[in-house]
């Protein structure tokens, strides 16, 4: 089984979600796994996310819960 430190994003196609100035890249990975990262600093950290972990996080941002006050 793997572990989200085993997944290598090397050869992920990576998509731009946003505006220019504030954007993020998701990447749809094996086994259900998602990437994302900073379009501005591709070479940067790179976040992973279990199917169940991205749709919890998706839900959340649908109902605002990361909108600023």
């Amino acid at each position: 089984m793997n572990t989200k430190r085993d997944i290598d994003t090397a050869d992920a196609t990576w998509l731009r979600a946003g505006t220019a100035d504030g954007s993020v890249e998701v990447a749809m990975l094996a086994d259900g796994y998602v990437a994302l990262r900073d379009s501005k600093n591709p070479g940067g950290p790179v976040l992973i996310f279990t199917p169940s972990e991205w749709t919890a996080f998706t839900a959340g941002v649908h109902d605002g819960e990361f909108d600023r006050p």
